[in-house]
């Protein structure tokens, strides 16, 4: 089975508060007819408290129309996707000629040549790299990217592949747009990039460490405790066991984009809840296929749709309170970043688990990703640390 071996997440540099934010949108809107106590019971609904921008907040006042911003969407998305992606390799010291093939995810910008060939201009892939742009996926793609990224390594036992999320949410904002579904994304959505690596089970990093892991059971052998302290340190590679896709006929108009001469118009409508609260039957015939059950998860890793959203998968799936403390507390601080925030969520996981603080006996638990996005639909992916 394929595994994860390394993440990496990347912002902007500019970060505010939503008080900032808000403000700025309430004193630019009111002039042009908004409803101020509508838009402070909004902005105030999504619980979001700051969120990363792409651009300092006085640039985006100088943007006129789509194509200003899609060239600020295409300069950002290149140097969030570099920066991302050389972290990514660097933490397991994979050289970029060594991958063999890159998946980009985005729904919030437009580029031919897509975003990994462009890519290839900036980093040293091996000239026969397979590349592969997703687009239209929405939310939902950092879950999805995850299990086409692991069909494609069940193939290809041997390579190395990466799936590569940038979202630059802010410059789709319609400045014009006074609608409820425009005052809800102003104060909703951020801005950020993360990548995963995924090598098939005949890798050499995998290999590596099952050397690592029979070195360290002889070792337990002489030495107890030297043993544990090795063992602590061995960094958590999760197999990823099996995916699922998810499609509710006929809701075309619960999510997704307007494209118009201004660019992307959210369409964001009421029912998303109403959606989500029929996942249960849907996760739970996913589980019974691996042979597991909802109580059987030990983490769950999901999209941050807004407040409503997360209680109501809390609430369908009959998780305890506070499961989906994580998915709250990214929303809090950075907002949603579309297909971007599962994998961020993905990162800091991995990162609290391997941290000195976290004890390796989570070893064999089972983790669930989860995110919804536009048609309306949902993917499922199950790991296992």
């Amino acid at each position: 089975m394929p595994h994860i071996v390394s993440t990496a997440t990347a912002f902007p540099s500019q970060y505010h508060t939503q008080q900032e934010m808000s403000s700025a949108l309430r004193a630019a809107w009111i002039e042009k007819g908004l409803d101020a106590a509508i838009f402070d019971r909004l902005q105030k609904a999504v619980s979001v408290e700051g969120r990363f921008l792409a651009l300092p907040m006085s640039e985006y006042y100088k943007l006129n129309g789509f194509a200003d911003c899609n060239s600020a969407w295409l300069k950002v998305a290149l140097e969030l996707g570099e920066r991302v992606i050389l972290e990514l390799l660097d933490k397991v010291d994979l050289k970029p000629d060594k991958v063999q093939m890159l998946m980009s995810t985005t729904v919030t910008g437009v580029t031919v040549p897509s975003l990994e060939a462009r890519l290839m201009n900036r980093i040293a892939f091996a000239q026969d790299l397979k590349r592969m742009p997703l687009f239209g996926l929405g939310c939902l793609a950092g879950t999805a990217g995850i299990g086409r990224v692991n069909d494609y390594l069940k193939g290809h036992p041997r390579e190395a592949a990466i799936l590569l999320s940038v979202e630059l949410c802010s410059l789709t904002l319609q400045p014009e747009d006074l609608s409820i579904a425009n005052i809800i994304s102003s104060g909703l959505f951020g801005d950020g990039a993360a990548a995963v690596l995924l090598v098939g089970d005949q890798h050499s990093i995998l290999k590596n460490r099952k050397e690592e892991n029979l070195k360290n059971t002889k070792l337990h052998n002489k030495n107890a405790e030297k043993c544990q302290n090795i063992s602590n340190s061995t960094k958590l590679k999760p197999k990823v066991i099996s995916s699922r896709s998810i499609f509710f006929q006929d809701s075309e108009d619960v999510m997704g984009w307007d494209v118009t001469e201004s660019g992307f118009k959210i369409v964001l409508g009421q029912g998303v809840p109403g959606y989500a609260a029929q996942l249960r039957p849907h996760v739970e015939s996913f589980l019974v296929e691996n042979g597991l059950s909802i109580p059987e998860i030990v983490h769950w890793l999901t999209h941050p749709g807004g407040p409503k959203v997360i209680d109501t998968i809390e609430s369908c799936l009959d998780l305890p309170p506070q499961t989906l403390d994580n998915t709250r507390e990214h929303l809090r601080t950075v907002g949603n970043l579309s297909s971007t925030s599962v994998l961020v969520l993905l990162d800091q996981w991995l990162n609290e688990h391997n941290s000195a603080n976290v004890p390796t006996s989570s070893t064999g638990n089972y983790a669930v990703m989860l995110s919804m996005g536009p048609a309306f639909s949902a993917e499922l992916v199950l790991l296992k640390c």
